[in-house]
């Protein structure tokens, strides 16, 4: 696949001088996390999220083991943060039904972390029987796409968040908050910058250590990643931004420059480009980690993980995932 010529990013402020931007206010009863860290050393810190947004939309059932076996292989190429599964309704995505199996069967490293979606307070409880130490928790840049995806109204989303960071904080929980269609809607169309801050910084808020903006349908290109970032970063810190993007028409990696240039140095990707969003129409696949972890190397940029071990993990899903074996 040949890939887009994108203008070469500069690297920007580096996630570890947090002091160069105005930071977001913490409540005095929230605390960081105790979990281990991924190694904030890095250039780039890659997220996967294969495990869960890559796999739920897949119509095959695959074997938990095989499942298991995919994350130990992440685990195995250094990435820093994998994003493991969900503990919503078995019945909303059947895929994902053996989330707890998953999660205690997983090889965990001291160097990763291993984020598990949930959805509300019972999503939490589960979770936490499951031995979950980070969570990641979903809202939205409109109530249209709130309303279709989870039922609710982006304030009815933090209503329900309420009780859930009240538990995560009681056990230390790491968390990460997703607004969704951050740079585009397939109901409303465009989203003002403002309003996906707005967003973020409530997130942030109620206590998220980390704030994703989500490029849901792939409709973001260099410029609208631009304006947002150019919004957020007046009272969000870099440090607690990350991005997450879907490869429409190859888009997405001049996408990731144009984050970088603004200062991001955390951004999601699936390995294989699994995923796309089942209440989006004509949602691409998430990027691909090892297309993404090319260009970053190609940039001079250290992420500290094994490009042919991401390959490797990937072969694993090929005979389960049939768009895998055709890309082989």
């Amino acid at each position: 696949m040949i890939q887009p010529d994108c203008t070469r990013a500069r690297p920007g402020p580096q996630p570890d001088r947090p002091d160069e931007f105005r930071t977001v206010r913490r409540a005095p009863s929230q605390r960081k996390a105790e979990t281990p860290a991924p190694n904030r050393s890095l250039d780039v810190v890659v997220v996967e999220v294969g495990p869960r947004d890559g796999l739920q939309n897949e119509i095959n059932l695959i074997p938990t083991p095989v499942k298991i076996e995919f994350i130990n292989a992440l685990t195995a190429s250094g990435l820093p943060l994998i994003e493991t599964t969900s503990f919503v309704s078995p019945r909303a995505v059947p895929q994902l039904a053996d989330a707890a199996e998953v999660m205690r069967g997983i090889a965990r490293s001291p160097q990763s972390r291993y984020p598990v979606l949930v959805p509300n307070v019972r999503g939490l409880e589960r979770a936490l029987k499951a031995g979950a130490e980070a969570i990641a928790l979903f809202t939205s840049a409109t109530d249209e796409f709130a309303s279709a995806n989870v039922g609710t109204s982006v304030a009815g989303t933090f209503d329900r968040f309420g009780p859930v960071m009240a538990i995560a904080r009681e056990h230390s929980i790491w968390v990460r908050g997703y607004a969704s269609v951050a740079f585009g809607c397939p109901y409303t169309g465009s989203v003002e910058p403002r309003t996906v801050v707005a967003v973020a910084e409530r997130l942030l808020s109620i206590g998220c250590d980390e704030v994703c903006l989500a490029d849901t349908t792939g409709v973001a290109t260099p410029q609208s990643v631009r304006h947002v970032l150019d919004e957020a970063l007046r009272d969000i810190p870099v440090a607690q931004l990350a991005l997450h993007f879907h490869d429409t028409a190859g888009s997405a990696l001049c996408n990731v420059e144009a984050g970088l240039d603004r200062g991001v140095r955390i951004f999601d990707a699936a390995a294989g480009g699994l995923g796309g969003c089942p209440i989006a129409p004509g949602a691409p696949g998430n990027l691909r980690t090892e297309l993404l972890l090319n260009r970053l190397d190609a940039l001079g940029l250290t992420t500290g993980v094994d490009r042919e071990a991401v390959t490797d993990a990937v072969a694993l899903l090929a005979p389960y995932v049939p768009r895998l074996r055709e890309a082989a």
